[in-house]
Formats: structure tokens, sequence, C-alpha cells
């Protein structure tokens, strides 16, 4: 779930408030009065003409229309670079970045189809988000979904015919898992009564990891939902947007921040229902990915950071991206075969 996705939910309406009219004129008027008899008989003719008053604002108040909310700022650019990935030595070596997005603007949530040939992707023109492909052998760029609404987090769906995205519908408040057809045809609901959906996860064909976003003063939290049965299961508070499928297990992982200043990545065992913390993020970072050998990767700034979880060592650099001139590295995912990742980064200006 990226900060502009949180956000949308979360608008608010400012309200205008003003003094009924007259009521000044009416305490100047009052001071000229001589004897209390008429002190008290122009309280009450004052006191029925600002009923009055009050009556005709609220009625016309009740026929002008509410203030629009004031709309959120465009979310910051950012850009997807791939990175070739190899072992040399025993070593994990990372090539330099290249960029693939050339719309300057949001770019972000890169996705690998499963054969590593493209990249499903999410960008906002002309204030509209839409889902984009990127075939990597001729570096051209399609465009997914068109439509009026917004569509976020575009995932292959484990039938291999659809994939499912995190919909912002027409009313701009309401968020919802649909499934466009790769094929092309016309989307449809996954999910009708769960919302507002944050991010997701599919274990299976038909359960669902959801980021559910909280309410007003409430938390999000992480729940496992079955289609079949309809029945959904509490997993977290406080998650963390990254939901992964951790390499050669059943189980997945996910980030909770425990506090403001501590965050673990934990996985979930879904035999027993129960979470284990694996290791610590960097300080402030949430996005993750796994290569196929069991080894995490986080980016912050412009460095790489690796580690094998529960092996006693900490997080160990691997690459600066400085030099490439990529800062400000988010989102991270990793090619079915480990051959290649994606990265979501600012490009510095030159």
């Amino acid at each position: 779930m990226d900060e502009f996705i949180d956000a949308i939910i979360t608008q608010g309406a400012a309200t205008v408030q003003g003094e009924a009219p007259g009521a000044l004129e009416a305490r100047h008027f009052a001071c000229y009065i001589a004897s209390m008899d008429e002190i008290r008989e122009v309280k009450l003719r004052v006191a029925s003409i600002f009923v009055l008053l009050v009556l005709a604002c609220a009625a016309n108040q009740a026929q002008t229309p509410s203030p629009s909310p004031t709309p959120n700022s465009a979310p910051p650019a950012s850009d997807i670079f791939i990175v070739d990935v190899r072992h040399e030595g025993g070593e994990l070596k990372l090539g330099q970045p290249k960029k693939i997005t050339d719309f300057e603007g949001y770019n972000n949530q890169p996705f690998f189809m499963p054969d590593g040939h493209s990249i499903l992707y999410t960008s906002i023109r002309n204030k509209q988000a839409d889902i984009y492909r990127y075939d990597i052998k001729t570096g051209a760029t399609t465009q997914v979904t068109n439509t009026p609404e917004s569509e976020y987090s575009p995932t292959l769906m484990p039938d291999g015919k659809n994939i499912s995205v995190v919909r912002v519908e027409a009313d701009g408040k309401t968020q919802r898992l649909w499934k466009f057809p790769l094929a092309g045809g016309a989307p449809s609901l996954i999910l009708e009564n769960v919302q507002p959906v944050g991010y997701h996860h599919w274990i299976d064909d038909h359960t669902l990891v959801l980021f559910i976003l909280g309410g007003t003063g409430k938390p999000n939290f992480l729940e496992i939902y079955d289609l079949k049965s309809g029945k959904s299961q509490f997993v977290t508070e406080n998650p963390g947007r990254i939901i992964r499928k951790i390499p050669n297990q059943k189980n997945f992982s996910y980030v909770h921040k425990i506090a403001n200043d501590h965050w673990e990545i934990k996985q979930y065992d879904s035999r027993v229902t129960t979470s284990s913390s694996l290791i610590a993020t960097l300080p402030g970072v949430e996005d993750y990915a796994w290569l196929p050998e069991g080894k995490l990767l986080m980016g912050k700034d412009s460095r790489m950071f690796a580690v094998v979880p529960l092996r006693g060592a900490g997080w160990q650099e691997i690459a600066n991206f400085s030099i490439a001139g990529v800062t400000k590295i988010t989102r991270i995912t990793v090619s079915s075969s480990g051959n290649r990742i994606a990265i979501v980064g600012v490009l510095q200006k030159k």
C-alpha cells in the first residue's frame, strides 16, 4: 500500500460557519431605549427577529451544496528500474539500474510476470491511475487498463488468465478488489463486501491475504480471506504494505510495525495460525523482497542490503546505486528465476 492509496480514503471536508446578519444592528438599537418596559419589549422583538433570521439562514444552508473536499496533492514522482542479478564465487552481485519508465510522474508497484519477460506496474497519468505492461526484450510499454476508475497493485491471479487490482471506484471512496481478463473484456468484482482493501496477496486460487485500511482512529490490519467459505481470519494489526510468499514454503511474510521505531519482518505459519519474527527491518523501511535462495532484500536511500534471516547476521550492504543517480529506493520485487529485480526509486536530475 503506498502513501497515495492510504490517503485516498482519509480525505476530510471543511465546514463553513457564519454569524446571522442583523444582530449587531439590534444591539445598537436597544441602547437607545430609555425605559425598562421598552427594553423588555424590544428584547422580545429582537429575539423574534433573531429566530426568524436563524431559520432563514438554516434554510439557505440546506439548499447550498457542501464544499467539496480539498483534493490530495499528487503522489511523489517515481521511476521503475530493472537490475540484473548474478552470483560470483558465492557472492550476490547486482548490476546497474536500467530505467524502464519514460513518463515523468508516479510509476510504482512493479510485478514480474511468471515468465520474467514483462512487468506490470501502476502509473498515474492525467490524475488517473491505470495498469501498464513493460516488455523487457522489446522495451515496449502497453496500457492494460483504461477506465474512469483508478487501478493499483496489479497481481497475476493463480488462474494465469486474470490480474487482480485494488480499484478506487467512481465515487472516489470505495476501494475493493477487482479482476481484469488479460485477454481483454469487462472487469468484475472479486470481493463485493470487503473494503477498503489496501493491498493483497494470493496464497492459492481461493485464499487471499488482505491488507485492510482501518477507519478513523482504528489501525490497519491483515486478514486471511477464503473465497469459498466467505470466512476471514485475523492475522495482526499495524502491518506493512508488503506481503510475500516465503521461498520453498507455504507460509507468507509481512512487516509488523510493533512500535514507531521497531518494525519486524514476520512469517505466518498457516498450520498453527501463528506468527514468528524473522528479523528487524532497516530503520523506517517496510518494503522488501525474497530471492529464491532465501535471502531478503531491502533498500534504503541509494543502497541495497541483503540478509539470510535467523542466521545471526545483520543486514549487509550489497550495492550502492548513487553513482547511477538512483535515490529513495522503496518497492522491490524479484523475478521468479531470481535473475532480475525491479526497484522503485527517484532518479536525481542532472
